[in-house]
């Protein structure tokens, strides 16, 4: 076989790659040996096939998946001959010329082809010691326990049903009611025994606040408009008029927060809820703590890392991106001019965030070679145990999915990867412990947001 580079530009490389035909031929008679071991024809004994009988049957059939093999092979041979790492799959270019393609098919002529792609380029790696990381510690203080506490207290009220009370914030008011835009009725605007709990923001602004102050057997009609980024596009904006008919007004009843109240949430003791609320938000500091340190990694990673990218993975990751930006405003009905962006600023704005998920997924790759950092079958075992579970009944079908979904598993196994990866690194870096608020600490995460 010869390979010979005839193009060499940037990251973008051409080979011409050669194959004989004598090994062509050969692979051909191979095949037809393993065929008559196997084929049975009316006339003949199995494995009594003449070779030639089976040439004139099958051969230009046979003949076509050698080439197709032979193709495969060699391409891959010649990337590991000239160490070469592509960045996505080599673009082939076969003979089209049919005298051409007759001849090799026949074994009269070498099999000659081109393949272009574009090289991974060098990466070399930044010293992780270097690196400048703090991460961030937040107490658990009572304060924090406290609130938590009445967060399951309020998640335990329950109802009592008053005659003539007059509804306030925090009651449950029990009610039909049809609303209209512009005298017609809408979709989803008509429901019969709604309960609305005054004061907990679940329905459309103006809704619950004209139930403030009514009592059973009121009629009353209440004016209330959708929000601007409502994600129903056709009701977003829209003043609606609903007529509502008020059957029952429930008080609240909080439970004491005691003995009684801990065992009725599955705790031992009110002491044993709270340490086992004090662990859940720790759990929850250290998981924000993650993230902004996480990302602080990321970003000094990005910056250390200069490189040339290769176009055809930035073209890729930006056509995911912006296809997926495509599917969500048709999904919600808006468009770009809602979100405040014009198509021009969108796509550079996209296309920066592709170029830094093609140099971090380059970087993050090149450290996990370099320092042989694999996934274990436990911890992808755990994964797809963790993904099954999320699916109550339908543990088998999970699995199945998986087994026959090579994407999806690999879709499953770039985040443990990636942590993997981030962890070796922390490791490295030690990064400095600073000891900061709780309201610190969210702040933080709130500037991962904007």
């Amino acid at each position: 076989m010869q390979i010979t580079e005839t193009s060499s530009e940037g990251l973008k490389r051409t080979l011409q790659v050669v194959v004989p035909a004598g090994e062509i031929t050969k692979r051909f008679d191979d095949r037809l040996e393993q065929m008559k071991d196997r084929v049975q024809l009316k006339g003949f004994r199995k494995g009594k096939v003449p070779v030639a009988h089976l040439k004139q049957m099958y051969g230009r059939s046979v003949m076509a998946e050698v080439v197709q093999e032979a193709v495969r092979d060699s391409s891959n041979q010649a990337l590991a001959d000239k160490k070469m790492r592509p960045a996505m799959q080599p673009d082939l270019k076969l003979p089209e010329d049919e005298a051409e393609i007759e001849r090799v098919l026949s074994g009269q002529a070498d099999l000659s082809y081109s393949m272009s792609f574009e090289v991974l380029p060098p990466i070399p790696l930044t010293n992780f010691e270097d690196l400048k990381l703090e991460k961030f510690v937040a107490d658990v203080d009572e304060e924090s326990i406290d609130k938590a506490v009445s967060e399951l207290v309020d998640r335990s009220v329950t109802f009592t049903t008053e005659e003539g009370r007059v509804s306030s914030t925090g009651d449950q008011v029990t009610a039909d009611f049809v609303g209209k835009i512009d005298g017609e009725a809408f979709d989803g605007g008509t429901t019969e025994d709604a309960v609305i709990v005054l004061g907990r923001g679940n329905f459309i602004p103006g809704f619950e606040e004209g139930l403030t102050g009514v009592k059973a057997g009121d009629e009353k009609d209440i004016t209330a408009t959708f929000p601007a980024d409502y994600p129903v596009a056709e009701l977003a904006g829209k003043e609606a008029i609903f007529s509502v008919k008020v059957k029952e007004i429930g008080a609240p009843v909080r439970p004491e927060v005691d003995e009684e109240f801990a065992k009725s949430l599955g705790a031992e003791s009110l002491d044993q809820l709270k340490e086992y609320l004090r662990e859940r938000i720790g759990n929850e500091y250290a998981g924000v703590s993650r993230q902004k340190l996480k990302r602080d990694l990321l970003d000094q990673l990005e910056e250390r890392h200069d490189f040339e990218l290769p176009p055809s993975l930035v073209e890729a990751e930006f056509n995911g991106i912006w296809g997926q930006l495509e599917e969500n405003l048709k999904r919600s009905g808006k468009t770009l001019a809602d979100e405040g962006k014009t198509e021009e600023e969108a796509r550079a704005e996209y296309r920066k965030l592709a170029e830094r998920r093609v140099r971090l997924g380059l970087v993050i790759g090149e450290i996990a070679e370099k320092n042989e950092l694999k996934i274990t079958q436990d911890e992808m075992r755990r994964a797809l145990m963790e993904q099954a579970r999320r699916f109550p009944g339908q543990e088998k079908q999970v699995y199945e999915y998986y087994e026959k979904t090579p994407g999806a598993l690999a879709e499953l196994r770039a985040p443990i990867f990636e942590e993997k990866v981030v962890d070796f690194i922390v490791d490295k870096a030690k990064p400095i412990e600073r000891k900061i608020p709780r309201q610190e600490l969210f702040a933080k995460l709130d500037e991962l947001d904007s």
